[in-house]
């Protein structure tokens, strides 16, 4: 390999891949996955070839081929170009440009659904309310199915108010946290 390539060993022992992970592995100019099969790869290869080790979760799968297809994916889609719009993978859940939240609820055509209409906001022009909106409703979506993420989250002002509005009870403001 040539020097300055990362050499990533794909193991249930690596570190955990997240967007994070992602963002930093799209800055590289190449990469290099090994993917061992059942059993792994040999320990020496480990110890005198990887350079960073890899894990995409705990559980364990048969082959190292599905997370490199996954790491593929989630890098690639973070590059110059690849979704078609600049800001593209930037508005993604996980991602800085939605404060590492998740992103709140998509709606496309038809305007009514099963009886159940876009919600009025997403035409009515004014954008100031719409972008309020989205971060409100990303917020919401956060806090009812990964809560988890609001500790490392970038939230202003305003969000913590409207969080604790919706029953959020932030770590560091519970009686006896330190």
């Amino acid at each position: 390999m040539p020097d300055g390539v990362p050499i990533i060993l794909l193991t249930p022992e690596g570190r955990t891949f997240n967007q994070t992970v992602a963002d930093e592995l799209s800055k590289r100019q190449r990469l290099a996955l090994i993917c061992g099969r059942y059993e792994g790869v040999d320990e020496r290869i480990r110890t005198q070839l990887v350079t960073d080790e890899i894990s995409i979760g705990d559980f364990v799968i048969s082959g190292g081929e599905l997370a490199a297809m996954l790491i593929v994916d989630a890098v690639t889609r973070l590059l110059p170009g690849a979704l078609g719009h600049p800001l593209g993978a930037y508005q993604d859940s996980h991602s800085a440009g939605v404060g590492g939240v998740l992103e709140g609820p998509q709606y496309t055509r038809p305007p009514v659904f099963r009886g159940e209409p876009i919600p009025p906001i997403l035409t009515s022009g004014h954008h100031a309310n719409l972008t309020r909106w989205r971060r409100e409703q990303a917020l919401l979506r956060t806090l009812a199915r990964r809560p988890d993420l609001l500790r490392s989250a970038v939230l202003s002002a305003a969000d913590r108010r409207f969080l604790k509005e919706n029953g959020w009870d932030p770590p560091d403001e519970r009686p006896g946290s330190v």
